[in-house]
């Protein structure tokens, strides 16, 4: 059963923590300030600023965080400052129970979809993919499309995706309704054979990527589609791969690997979503109920909080 967490409104406070690598300092500093600019107030995870090689502190530190915040009566919602790599290291160790019984608004993508997959399979909570404080929103030219997605935080707003936001097309036809789940392939690919290994049977899937050459995101797919992931699914959404270029001469395309694999597995099918390392981004709650219809080029998902 989905749980979906409370809204926010102006003067509650704020987790921001970094759970996989370190942030950008000075995005970070840009990001903190659009969250006082939302009306609200912050609390930093102690490890925040750590760096310990390319993890934002130890496992300890970084685990110890993201439980505290969860535990916190005061924090609202949670909100990574980026992504980066880390989270699967943590996500074993995570109180699962705790945050069951204090379900609150987390919110971030990229390596957190590890995170998203593992809190939402184990304790039904929603949770939302959407750009990060550091790796997004404090950049210099950060899109405002993308900071307005966070207004659906404040009250409940259903998301009604078509052309008008973005170009869609159809890969294959069809209708689809579940919850919608998922988020960075590569993360979703290392979640297999793992007691987090994600579960598509249903649902409406999303998936997208960034820096990785079409070969690699065939290897991905294929080992989802193999493991009947893809062809599990109530359908598929595309969202934005970005810079997954060929670095050799010979190569097939990125299009012609996603087609090629979309087609096998048989499932409505869209793509042209600005959703994931893209800008704008378009922040998407993971748990909540969706509806696909590939004719109408639509994409329509409840709102993710209370």
């Amino acid at each position: 059963m989905s749980i979906k967490p409370t809204r926010l409104k102006k003067g509650d406070t704020v987790a921001v923590i970094a759970p996989a690598s370190p942030p950008n300092k000075e995005n970070l500093k840009r990001g903190l300030k659009f969250v006082e600019d939302l009306g609200l107030n912050y609390k930093l995870g102690k490890s925040l600023y750590s760096e310990y090689g390319y993890l934002a502190g130890n496992d300890e530190a970084r685990l110890a965080d993201l439980n505290e915040m969860f535990l916190d009566d005061e924090i609202k919602a949670i909100i990574c400052a980026g992504g980066g790599y880390g989270t699967a290291r943590i996500a074993s160790a995570l109180d699962y129970d705790a945050i069951k019984n204090n379900p609150k608004i987390f919110w971030g993508y990229s390596d957190i979809t590890f995170l998203h997959t593992a809190i939402r399979q184990q304790t039904g909570l929603i949770t939302f993919h959407g750009p990060m404080l550091a790796s997004d929103i404090g950049k210099e030219e950060a899109n405002q499309i993308s900071k307005d997605t966070f207004k659906q935080l404040f009250a409940p707003a259903e998301l009604n995706y078509d052309s008008t936001i973005s170009q869609i097309e159809e890969l294959v036809t069809g209708s689809a309704e579940g919850p919608l789940v998922g988020g960075n392939l590569s993360l979703l690919s290392s979640s297999m054979g793992t007691p987090f290994e994600i579960n598509t049977e249903g649902k409406i899937l999303l998936i997208e990527d960034i820096n990785e050459e079409p070969r690699a995101v065939d290897r991905m797919l294929n080992q989802l589609y193999m493991a009947g992931k893809l062809q599990e699914s109530a359908g598929i959404i595309i969202g934005d791969f970005n810079n997954c270029v060929p670095e050799r001469e010979l190569s097939l395309s990125l299009e012609e690997v996603i087609d090629h694999y979309i087609q096998l597995a048989g499932r409505p099918a869209l793509q042209g979503f600005k959703m994931g390392h893209c800008s704008p981004h378009i922040g998407v709650p993971l748990g909540a109920p969706a509806s696909m219809n590939t004719k109408e080029k639509r994409l329509f998902i409840e709102s993710g909080i209370n």
